[in-house]
């Protein structure tokens, strides 16, 4: 999280890396370079979501209480 700036979000497996995106940026008020995506061996979506340099992933997890 903290090194590479980025958070780990389980998503419905029929969602978009744009409406990731999208949602992400719209839920939180940052801004995403980059999502990759990935169907675990249970059947989940995971979204690995990249944040702009300016905002910090640390910081958003914090709002969440998660930290």
């Amino acid at each position: 999280m903290t090194k590479e700036n980025s958070l780990t979000l389980l998503v419905d497996r029929n969602s978009t890396k744009v409406e990731i995106k999208r949602e992400v940026e719209r839920i939180f008020n940052v801004k995403v370079v980059r999502v990759n995506t990935v169907i675990t061996p249970k059947g989940e979506k995971k979204a690995y979501v990249k944040l702009a340099k300016e905002f910090k992933a640390e910081e958003i997890v914090s709002k969440m209480g998660l930290l």
